[in-house]
């Protein structure tokens, strides 16, 4: 098609995820099959790579914007702009589960956090005994400095003893069959059942070679 040298693209090809070290393609395909294309980044240079008609630009490619151009005729046409983000997304899958505690009172706040590390794209599901209610609220911080980790904190606003089990986060590597899951014991009693009175000081201070009683009632 002179008119339309360049197959229509999908929004969907124009996003290109491509994991750290893996090669990739540009889908500019062309409706001749021996059309002379070339590709142009975001400084506007030519790029150097393998070209395909039927699939596009195959390469390792740096993060950025990426066009297609051809001429037909002495008229120059452009492709679609393709946008490559580069991820980072180690083989394997390091996860760590943690609680600020493990025995809550009724009406406290249960906080569980699950971190995955050097991964950039997972998918990543809680199982807790709330779920069903979906009693829990879900954040995602992804931080990348010092290193990338993924912190997904689940948080259980005024826990009663139904709460109590198991909290399990399980994340599946986003492009390869691997999975990681981990899980914490939360126990919620209806009150409070310890109470310690401590008869000294929050600063005490001690003469030198003098021995000192600390007591402590416990109810």
């Amino acid at each position: 098609d002179p008119d339309m040298p360049f197959v229509p693209s999908i929004p969907e090809d124009q996003f290109i995820l491509v994991e750290e070290g893996d090669p990739t393609i540009i889908p500019c395909r062309t409706t001749h099959p021996n059309a002379q294309v070339s590709l142009i980044n975001s400084l506007d240079k030519v790029v150097y790579a393998l070209y395909d008609s039927k699939q596009g630009f195959i390469g390792n490619f740096p993060a950025g914007s990426y066009t297609c151009k051809t001429m037909v005729q002495g008229v120059e046409f452009k492709s679609d702009e393709f946008l490559i983000y580069i991820l980072r997304a180690t083989s394997q899958l390091p996860v760590e589960i943690e609680a600020l505690k493990t025995v809550y009172k009724t009406g406290e706040t249960i906080v569980v956090t699950c971190v995955v590390f050097d991964n950039e794209v997972v998918n990543l599901q809680w199982n807790y005994p709330g779920k069903v209610k979906e009693k829990g609220l879900i954040k995602l911080d992804d931080i990348k400095v010092p290193s990338q980790k993924l912190v997904y904190t689940l948080t259980i606003p005024e826990a009663s003893v139904k709460d109590t089990g198991d909290y399990e986060c399980t994340a599946r590597h986003a492009t390869k069959e691997v999975k990681e899951n981990k899980k914490v014991v939360i126990t919620v009693h209806d009150k409070g059942f310890v109470h310690l009175e401590p008869q000294f000081s929050p600063l005490e201070a001690v003469n030198l070679h003098e021995v000192k009683n600390f007591v402590v009632d416990v109810q």
